[in-house]
């Protein structure tokens, strides 16, 4: 069957089915890869992916490829959910012999949701590359795992069949890149562009309670590929793709064993490119000078909050002193960092908030991002929320898809924790050292310079816009308020 592997279009700079954990549309546009998908594709010879968002591709240009293909694979996000259901519905329209399957976390969490839409034939929950492949090749829905379809008016659920474990049987979804793909069009800010994003592991062994990936669709279980196997792609992707100016490694934590990391650093040193990866603050120094003598660049680093009990409640598995002793290893050796930060994560207070904007100056990394804490069903943190009655609203976000807060605590509304955000923010970045750094870069490099202007063009507007919220939040507060009086 010829192919169609979908990342939709749907809010207007919206990141939602690419490789993004918290899928959002968000303060300076930038897109991920939709590595997902182009690992089946890569089994399919005449597929197609189509990554709608960063190639501008809108859904009426969507809907109209439909007559083009005989199954459409779509990568959908708890957000995007119901735009991308109407889509579908509109391309099996155009081509009613169109197969459509839905795939990504929303489909995992609640398939019997997902099939009451006509639109869609069938579901995979969790990983799907091969039972996406083996149904376009002629295999029937009865004998593939972890599929969820209709049969004579109810719906079937096939046994889980297990994730991945040979993971160099897949193919090289930087091949698919340079079929399908304009790297150009992929942009995030912290990193050099255009760059490549790449797998070496699946899965992730923390257990992190808000973390909507390693819960709802790759899970726990840590798998490998062999380090000849990630090396031999770096070294094709490097040549097919020759004006990338950094590889990206997407693990959930790239560096979670040392003596893989260290092994797998010395075979990449001789390549000589530039790399960055994520990684967990309980990376010791020897891993992170292997890394820094292989090429690596940046790290992003989820620290999350400076509240050692909040880390604790959310079972990050790292310490307020880890993290310390991890900034200062990395600064020692030359590697920047981008720092993840959240706001409203379970036993967030006033006063755990002032710690943690206290917590992130004095770490005092290249960059940030601050997060409202978002409960994402099939999530630990989300069924707390919901057992605890925290929920304030559904909705996880607003009409053109940037995060809201959905959450309140005891003394924290929803204005106080968007508020905390741009607090956030505003103390961090206008200090006078990180203006320096800033106006440094600019001065000495026109794309910076460029890229920087354009960045805080939409900051700024989405600065505007969370004011807003914030001021009408507080209005109807000031308003329900006199109406009990």
């Amino acid at each position: 069957m010829r192919t169609l592997f979908l990342n939709p279009p749907s809010f207007e700079k919206f990141d939602g089915g690419a490789s993004s954990r918290w899928p959002a549309t968000r303060e300076i546009e930038s897109y991920w890869y939709p590595v997902w998908l182009c690992y089946p594709a890569g089994m399919l010879a005449d597929s197609k992916v189509v990554d709608a968002p960063p190639h501008g591709i809108s859904i009426e240009q969507t809907v109209a490829m439909a007559k083009d293909f005989e199954l459409l694979v779509l990568f959908t996000s708890a957000p995007g959910f119901q735009v991308d259901v109407e889509m579908a519905g509109m391309m099996k329209d155009a081509n009613p012999k169109l197969k459509v399957a839905f795939v990504g976390p929303p489909v995992t969490i609640d398939p019997e949701k997902t099939l009451r839409n006509k639109a869609i034939d069938f579901i995979v929950r969790r990983e799907f590359d091969y039972q996406i492949a083996d149904y376009a090749k002629g295999k029937p829905l009865e004998e593939l795992p972890g599929v969820s379809f209709r049969s004579n008016g109810s719906l079937v659920h096939n046994a889980e069949g297990g994730y991945i474990e040979d993971l160099d049987a897949l193919p090289w979804v930087t091949k698919v890149y340079k079929r399908d793909l304009d790297i150009t069009r992929y942009n995030v800010p912290f990193l050099l562009h255009p760059f490549i994003s790449m797998y070496t592991t699946r899965g992730c062994p923390a257990m992190c309670t808000f973390c909507l990936w390693p819960q709802t669709h790759s899970g726990h279980r840590w798998r490998q590929r062999s380090i000849d196997d990630v090396v031999s792609e770096v070294r094709y992707a490097l040549e097919a793709h020759p004006q990338a100016k950094e590889i990206f490694f997407d693990d959930d934590t790239f560096n979670y064993q040392k003596g893989r990391t260290i092994e797998l650093s010395k075979k990449l040193a001789p390549l000589k490119f530039t790399w960055s990866c994520n990684s967990r603050v309980t990376t010791d120094y020897e891993t992170l000078k292997a890394m820094k003598d292989a090429g690596c660049r940046l790290m992003i680093v989820g620290y999350e909050s400076g509240e050692q009990q909040i880390l604790k409640n959310i079972k990050k598995g790292a310490t307020i002193d880890m993290a310390l002793r991890f900034t200062e290893n990395a600064k020692k050796l030359g590697l920047t960092i981008h720092g993840d930060f959240i706001i409203g994560l379970p036993g967030e207070t006033r006063e755990s908030i002032r710690k943690t904007i206290d917590f992130a100056k004095r770490l005092d990394t290249e960059t940030i991002q601050v997060s409202v804490a978002h409960p994402y069903p099939g999530t630990e943190f989300y069924d707390y929320v919901k057992q605890n009655g925290l929920i304030a609203i559904e909705s996880l976000t607003d009409e053109t898809g940037h995060q809201l807060p959905n959450i309140i605590y005891p003394g924290l509304d929803r204005a106080e924790l968007m508020d905390a955000v741009e607090q956030f923010y505003a103390e961090y970045y206008f200090r006078p050292k990180v203006i320096w750094r800033v106006v440094r870069k600019a001065i000495f490099d026109g794309e910076e310079r460029r890229r920087l202007a354009k960045e805080a063009r939409e900051y700024l507007a989405l600065r505007s816009k969370r004011r807003r919220f914030i001021d009408e939040q507080r209005e109807a507060a000031t308003v329900a308020t006199s109406a009990g009086d």
